[in-house]
């Protein structure tokens, strides 16, 4: 058996990652991120080589980061990535013996997400027009689309022009994985979607369906601050984020009585479990209501 440096066994699981398993780049970015923490540590250890990595290892690794404030879901993640890392190198003859296979994940309490109510995206597009700049068909469509069809905020800005069906009142997205689904768009989603589109002064099919001010795809930090800064005016939630539209999308749709496995293929979920969680949100949304109104509560 070869003896492999932890540092290129780490660059050939995230070679398959890339090619044939055609995970995202944000994906590969956060693998990388954690692999890096993980080198750094056994680097101190002067520990080089993948099958010299053992179970205590890999436990002080936990206890470094637990000490260091490190929260349980990060610790968590990084676990997951590293057992990510070690089935590689057991699948493909690296080492013998799996060294993180009895290390469980902490237990992490899943927190319910944060969501805003109707009226405050409502209050949003009231914001916008009030702008009334040359960019609010666009900060109305992207809101549209966070929202009105439950995009990741990656969804959106891969987005071309020749993605969105005006005809088919349907939107082709691609997702995680590489896998592609088509969402349905709404009536007065479609409206403002195509009222921005017929404002762009050039339209090519193959073209970014949002730019920025010179004419290149939108970024993802751009739309955290261009969703960050309108969230702010219309609610106190502590994160203010874009996944925060698709959180409240989900929500409003269960608690509007939609079917939950058409909910999960409108999300693009893997996994049942995944959508489920919006059904603990609309759970607690009806227990605070009860207790606001309700004389015997």
């Amino acid at each position: 058996m070869k003896q492999l440096h932890l540092k290129e066994a780490v660059d050939r699981m995230l070679s398959e990652l890339s090619g044939i398993n055609r995970a995202s780049q944000n994906t590969i970015d956060a693998y990388s991120r954690d692999m890096s923490d993980f080198i750094y540590f056994c680097d101190k250890k002067e520990i080089t080589l993948i099958s010299r990595v053992t179970e205590k290892n890999i436990r002080h690794f936990v206890i470094s980061l637990s000490e260091k404030g490190v929260s349980k879901s990060t610790i968590s993640r990084k676990l997951s990535t590293l057992r990510h890392l070690f089935n590689f190198a057991l699948r493909n003859d690296i080492i013998e013996k799996n060294p993180i296979s009895k290390i469980p994940n902490p237990k992490v309490r899943r927190k319910l997400p944060e969501i805003i109510n109707l009226d405050s995206f409502l209050e949003i597009y009231r914001l916008v027009d009030e702008k009334g700049d040359n960019s609010a068909n666009q900060v109305k469509t992207i809101f549209e689309l966070l929202y009105g069809s439950a995009l990741r905020v990656s969804e959106l800005c891969s987005l071309n022009i020749e993605d969105i069906d005006l005809h088919g009142m349907s939107v082709r997205v691609f997702g995680k994985g590489s896998k592609v689904r088509i969402v349905p768009i709404g009536s007065k989603s479609l409206t403002i979607i195509k009222t921005f589109i017929d404002s762009k002064k050039r339209v090519v099919q193959k073209q970014p369906l949002f730019e920025d001010d010179s004419g290149n795809r939108i970024t993802r930090h751009k739309v955290y601050h261009i969703v960050k800064h309108y969230l702010g005016k219309v609610t106190d939630i502590d994160k203010k984020s874009p996944h925060i539209l698709r959180h409240s999308a989900a929500t409003h749709m269960l608690d509007r009585d939609a079917d939950i496995m058409a909910v999960k293929e409108i999300l693009g979920h893997e996994n049942l479990s995944t959508t489920q969680i919006y059904t603990h949100v609309s759970v607690e949304r009806l227990k605070q209501s009860y207790k606001k109104a309700h004389p015997k509560s």
